[in-house]
């Protein structure tokens, strides 16, 4: 089956006031297959956003693609003209951001901030509108949905708001949806609420989905891989059960470790320490050569001083950056 979208060797760089280049992204590639999901994992300053953002090229000023490309629909989006991206961008691939109070115009009733997405991607008379924008808020909230339309995001609870966005991004029909941290402001009840409305829209609609998050929990079950970003590249990309159940590159299990459990097995609710991964994810602790983690790495070797490693297949479906793999 082939892919809906094609990552290929994608680099990103960010230039600073004073001209100098950080990169962001270096070689991410994957490819995404009809109604999957891909959970994009890793700390913050990892490259996640900057993914988000690179795939419909929506990244900031100082931000620039070097290297790579993005194939969809027989087309290379990083080689595509403005007006084409403006006819994918909403239509045929969703961003989902990941603040809603941010996203959303404060002024403007949610149903009419529907109604414009769907206004600026065909000729529909008014009433064709309506109705399509009723059709989305129906989708979405199956209870009070017209309420929801003629309300005013502050008028919104967090976790409405954030359906408001995805009815936005569903509206022309995509077949991708890009999530960066969709659940990242809301308490764990209603995250676990928007992970339902995300696995009920693709079994009925059919929808691919990335979904950048960096709480591990939410994949379990949902998604089905999961790529490990770190410093901009991947650490590791395989099935989510292998990955989450158990992970082979050692910036994954550190993270993973870090992580509370929501339920102490035995009952056992007392105070526990969590280990924490030493140093931290900036770029200007990476080293000169060698392995970017390789400073905070419990498990590192001479060579990982050295030179980079590359990725190394540990299945047909399963992929690792990691000496200790190589055989």
């Amino acid at each position: 089956m082939a892919s809906v979208l094609e990552i290929q060797d994608l680099h990103v760089s960010y230039r600073s006031r004073e001209g100098a280049a950080f990169p962001a992204l270096a070689g991410v590639s994957f490819g995404l297959m009809p109604s999957e999901i891909m959970g994009v994992l890793g700390e913050s300053g990892s490259g996640k956003s900057t993914l988000a953002a690179a795939l419909l090229r929506l990244l900031p000023g100082n931000g620039n693609i070097t290297r790579g490309a993005v194939h969809f629909e027989g087309r290379d989006l990083l080689q595509a003209k403005p007006e084409e991206l403006r006819q994918i961008r909403g239509r045929r691939i969703s961003l989902i951001f990941q603040e809603p109070s941010l996203a959303l115009h404060p002024t403007m009733r949610a149903g009419e901030q529907v109604r414009q997405v769907l206004a600026a991607h065909g000729s529909q008379g008014k009433s064709a509108l309506n109705e399509r924008t009723h059709q989305v808020f129906a989708e979405i909230f199956r209870e009070e949905a017209d309420r929801i339309s003629r309300s005013y995001p502050h008028q919104l609870s967090g976790g409405q708001r954030q359906r408001v966005l995805i009815a936005q991004a569903i509206a022309c029909g995509p077949s991708i949806v890009i999530a960066d941290e969709p659940t990242a402001s809301l308490d764990p009840a209603t995250q676990m609420e928007i992970i339902g409305v995300f696995r009920n829209l693709r079994e009925r609609l059919g929808l691919a989905m990335i979904f950048i998050t960096h709480n591990p929990a939410l994949l379990s079950g949902f998604a089905g891989r999961v790529l490990v970003l770190y410093g901009g590249r991947v650490a590791e990309l395989g099935p989510a059960g292998t990955v989450l159940a158990s992970p082979s590159h050692p910036y994954t299990k550190a993270l993973f470790a870090s992580i509370p459990a929501v339920l102490e097995e035995g009952g056992n609710s007392g105070k526990k320490k969590l280990p924490v991964i030493p140093g931290d994810s900036s770029q200007s602790s990476f080293p000169l050569a060698g392995c970017p983690f390789e400073p905070r790495c419990t498990e590192r070797m001479d060579i990982c001083r050295e030179r980079e490693p590359g990725l190394v297949n540990l299945s047909a479906s399963h992929t690792v950056s990691c000496f200790k793999y190589g055989g």
